[in-house]
């Protein structure tokens, strides 16, 4: 048996371990479907639904194991602890069927591209390919490596030049209807699933179909009272589940829907323009974007001219981005590589919003299909709520094992009555009946229904704190949680910046700081020129939009930004932003600056840069704002003050966000064009010109909460993408961090050369060191302890990569993590679910998402569509609703601990006195079962469920385990009492006449 592993890449969150894939080859065989099928009908369908729990014993049922090239039936396993199987059929893509060009059929590639996996997975001269179809992604039989590859997206290993050459002028039309009929159509189509698939899929859940077995027994034995009101509180059950499927999948339509609709202008080779709707693009395809708002039905990659789009629905925050053309390099390295972390910047994602669209001057803007349907960023986003990952919570599997304990019990006494029935020589079928009813007696039917109701109840009393759930078996496990990853801005702190002042640097020596507000205008000089032109602001409506911190430093200057403007430089004329002084601003020796070319931010590279013209001038200028340590990494050393680093410190230290601002002019020769620089080359030997000071204050309920958690004993952790040494401040400003607590910064760097990957450490307080390269000098007494480590991103890759076998110890006592980039974010939440934490993870939505979703209980403060992955959202912005969440799933799990034990005992204790009362072939009566279980249950499993959750959290956690000693123990203690009672009670009754 061939066996292969297909690892799944995502253009926007990095693989976890849920998207890998175990591949087993599988061919059908008659005779064995034959004997499978007879099966069927001799077990009156129980082993068609057993094979419908699983799937794989249907695979091996029906089924030889052979390679994968042979197989007709692919079986298909997890590579996570839950190693869940699901079976695929091979199915054929023929393309006999396209009118083909003459010579199809000979060795040459069917596709201009000979690099694309569609050339070798095509079976000559039949010209048919076999495909499967894995959660909506479609995989087609790669020939030359034996394996199944996905399609719908462009190779990763094209280069930045094969792309503008390859595609640039756009495919041919039997290209297009090949890689249309392959990729399949672009859309991310959401069924409305119909209510009947709902309704079985839940009643065929195993403990329904023991519930339906257990109430067609007592039904048949005359007991109705019961068995009604059994099948009501089932039938509501299942009805509300059944709702709020239906309605989450109709949201889920509706959201999706308009993206198949669009109408785009396709440039093709033969055919020239022509307009087509969105479901027919392919990747390889150019469309245009003529300047019209436009939400993208692709994942495309910019050629030609530049965008500002609104990614708020993957970021969560309706911040413009600019995007810029691929550039033409003829770098060999894959056009991803090339641009390294940055490559987004090129990339315009599906479901973002194109709101401005600008024309370099040499043509029209244009773009190249990237990836289509569900391989997209949106088609992504659909598929984490599609297919969540699965909930792996201690509770639902102790409840399992409980069950099947509680039904071995009750085959004991099955056995039992038949051997008592069978020795008093009664007929078989009042045995069969007595056995039966004696064995549903220890597992009360109403178990399923109970387990739900503590969440149902607990889920409705978050929605009316403005907190809502679309994984409702997520909130029993809020209640174990003990440490919780906050993001800082946004979250702990408030969103806008305020300027707080400029420190310039002149002859690399600090200057007099010129604080905000100010009476006097700021003057004129390269400060004020890098702050009114190194920037991302667009006027949209009117209205200049942008990052806040962006926003904020341009409004310090009083300067204006023109509506639309047009500029001059070396090859003509081209659409430009223009900045001018406005009436309160100082003056000023120029008429206004034209920005004519971006390098724009990323999280990556922390930096962004511009090239700028003084209108009227030829000089070029390129202003670089971003990370203080960066910034000056990039500036010549002479020019940056010796006491940079001190200066840097006694800001951050105080809690302000620091932005370095650095400056140079360009000598270009006349045949370069400005768009096509590029931007390793431009940004060296800069002159760094100083520091901007942003106050970021804490959110008011951000200190209560902290304080609330620590006091619950919850470990709070932040982890953001802001400075250090300001992350640091923060914590301790807000109690995460307390008075008299010593922070160690561990700076980790990878080797070099001959010498190996190392780790300093510091106090926070001072430059001293503490210790260097060892693991053994610093010592952590658990709680006691009182350090705490601080990192950034780039030693927290080191650690993990060299010393992982340390990174543990680090984790129990690090609370502090800067400069941490998304999937940085995700990989700390994964490691601290390793070390046995339940994580939560607090979020804006802004690169927290993949966090969130990885976390045993992510909840969003952001309501744009990327909270959609999140299992939680909160309409109220700030921290509060993280005890509440807490809080909500503590009494949902009290409440389902309590019914599960209460019904067991319930079960037990019937089950004893049944057996007793069947040892005298006499069976208690219909109304008096009726009173056990109808008024004492339902009112008892009611009671328990509708407790409000406790108004403080205790320091202590509830039991998260079923099957744990205290449980077991006071189960057991009482049944053993029940038994002793029942016994003596029924012995002194035969005694009587």
């Amino acid at each position: 048996m061939e066996e292969k592993i297909w690892k799944d890449h995502y253009v926007l969150l990095n693989k976890d371990e849920e998207n890998e894939l175990e591949a087993f080859g599988y061919k059908s065989q008659g005779c064995r479907k034959a004997l499978c099928i007879a099966g069927y009908i001799l077990s009156c369908g129980a082993l068609l639904l057993l094979f419908y729990w699983k799937p794989e014993w249907d695979v091996w049922a029906n089924c030889v194991p052979c390679s994968l090239e042979e197989a007709d039936v692919i079986l298909l396993r997890t590579t996570d602890e839950f190693q869940k199987y699901t079976q695929k059929k091979v199915t054929w893509i023929d393309l006999s069927t396209l009118a083909l060009p003459v010579g199809s059929n000979s060795e040459c590639p069917l596709i201009d591209d000979k690099d694309s996996v569609i050339n070798r997975a095509i079976m000559k001269p039949q010209l048919k390919m076999r495909c499967i179809q894995v959660q909506k992604i479609r995989y087609i039989w790669d020939f030359s490596v034996k394996e199944f590859r996905k399609v719908g997206s462009l190779e990763d290993s094209n280069t930045c030049h094969s792309i503008h050459h390859k595609f640039g002028a756009g495919l041919t039309g039997e290209e297009r209807k090949i890689r249309q009929l392959v990729c399949g159509p672009n859309a991310i189509e959401v069924e409305i699933r119909p209510i009947w698939k709902l309704l079985f899929k839940e009643i065929l859940n195993p403990f329904y179909v023991f519930q339906a077995f257990t109430l067609t027994l007592w039904l048949s034995q005359g007991y109705i009272e019961y068995s009604v009101a059994i099948i009501v509180l089932s039938v509501i059950s299942v009805g509300l589940t059944v709702y709020d499927l239906r309605q989450q999948s109709t949201k889920l339509h509706d959201l999706v829907e308009e993206h198949n609709k669009v109408q785009v202008t396709v440039c093709t080779k033969n055919e020239g323009f022509k307009e087509l709707e969105s479901r027919c693009l392919v990747p390889g395809d150019v469309f245009l974007l003529d300047g019209k708002k436009l939400s993208l039905p692709c994942d495309a990659i910019l050629i030609d001219g530049s965008c500002i789009v609104n990614e708020g629905m993957l970021t969560g925050e309706s911040i413009p981005v600019m995007k810029t053309p691929l550039p033409l390099a003829e770098s060999p390295e894959p056009w991803k590589t090339h641009s390294m972390e940055d490559y987004r910047r090129h990339v315009l994602f599906c479901g973002t919003e194109v709101i401005q669209a600008k024309s370099s001057g040499r043509g029209l803007v244009r773009a190249v299909v990237l990836q289509t349907g569900f391989n997209t960023a949106k088609g992504d986003l659909v598929r984490s709520i599609l297919y969540p990952r699965p909930v792996n919570f201690q509770l639902y599997r102790d409840a399992f094992k409980f069950i099947l304990g509680l039904s071995a019990i009750g085959v004991l006494g099955l056995i039992y009555t038949v051997c008592v029935f069978t020795y008093h020589k009664k007929p078989v079928a009042d045995v069969v009946s007595m056995a039966l009813l004696l064995l549903t007696a220890a597992v009360p039917p109403a178990i399923p229904a109970a387990l739900t109701t503590g969440t149902v109840y607990a889920q409705r009393r978050l929605k009316k704190k403005k907190i809502f759930c679309i994984t409702p078996q997520r909130i029993n496990i809020c209640g174990q949680i003990n440490l919780v990853c906050f993001d800082k801005t946004g979250t702990l702190t408030e969103d806008g910046l305020d300027l707080w002042g400029i420190l310039p640097s002149e002859g690399s020596c600090f200057q007099k700081i010129h604080k905000f507000p100010s009476s006097t205008p700021l003057p004129w000089g390269p400060v004020c020129g890098a702050m009114v032109s190194c920037h991302s602001l667009v006027v949209l409506d009117k209205k200049i939009q942008g990052d806040p911190l962006d926003l904020k430093m341009f409004e310090g200057t009083h300067w204006e930004i023109e509506e639309s403007s047009t500029a001059w430089d070396r090859a003509g004329a081209i659409d430009a932003c223009i900045v001018r002084p406005g009436p309160n601003a100082s003056s000023a020796p120029v008429e206004g600056i034209a920005i004519l070319h971006q390098f724009p931010f990323s999280s990556g590279l922390q930096r962004m840069s511009v090239v700028s013209q003084k209108i009227g001038e030829e000089q070029y200028d390129l202003y670089m704002k971003g990370a203080p340590e960066i910034v000056s990494s990039f500036c010549r050393q002479e020019t940056v003050p010796a006491d940079f680093l001190e200066e840097l410190k006694s800001y951050t230290s105080q809690g302000f966000r620091v932005i370095a601002l650095a400056h140079k002019l360009l000598s270009l020769p006349e045949d370069v064009d400005v768009s096509n620089l590029e931007r390793e080359e431009a940004e060296s030997e800069l002159e760094f010109l100083g520091l901007l000071v942003m106050e970021n204050r804490l959110k008011p309920e951000t200190k209560p909460v902290l304080r609330e958690l620590a006091a619950a004993r919850i470990r709070s952790i932040m982890v953001t993408g802001d400075n250090l040494q300001t992350a640091v401040t923060v914590a301790r400003s807000a109690a995460m961090i307390h008075e008299g607590s010593k922070v160690i910064i561990i700076e980790a760097s990878e080797p070099e050369g001959s010498a190996p990957a190392s780790i300093a450490w510091r106090l926070a307080e001072g430059s001293k060191e503490v210790c260097a390269n060892t693991q053994e000098k610093i010592t952590l007494e658990g709680e006691s302890c009182n350090y705490h480590f601080a990192m950034n991103g780039k030693s927290y890759q080191v650690l993990l990569k060299h010393f992982y076998s340390l990174l543990p110890k680090i984790l129990l006592n690090a609370t502090v993590f800067a400069r941490m980039s998304p999937g940085q974010k995700s990989s700390l939440v994964e490691e601290l679910q390793k070390l046995d934490y339940y994580v939560g993870m607090c979020g804006d939505g802004a690169n927290d998402c993949g966090a969130l979703k990885m976390a045993h209980a992510g909840i969003s403060l952001s309501e744009q569509e990327a909270s959609v992955a999140s299992p939680f959202t909160s309409q109220i912005p700030n921290i509060q609703c993280m005890p509440e969440l807490i809080r909500e799933g503590r009494a949902a799990l009290v409440a389902s601990f309590a019914v599960v034990k209460y019904l067991t005992l319930y079960g037990l204790i019937q089950f004893v006195g049944t057996a007793l009362l069947f040892w005298q072939l006499q069976i208690f009566g219909n109304y008096q079962y009726l009173i056990q279980d109808m008024v004492i249950t339902l009112l008892v499993c009611l009671t328990m469920s509708l407790t409000e959750a406790y108004p403080k959290l205790a320091p202590y956690r509830p039991p998260g385990q079923l099957i744990s000693p205290p449980l077991l123990l006071s189960v057991i203690l009482n049944v053993c009492f029940t038994i002793a009672l029942q016994t003596c009670g029924f012995l002194l009754v035969k005694k009587q006449p």
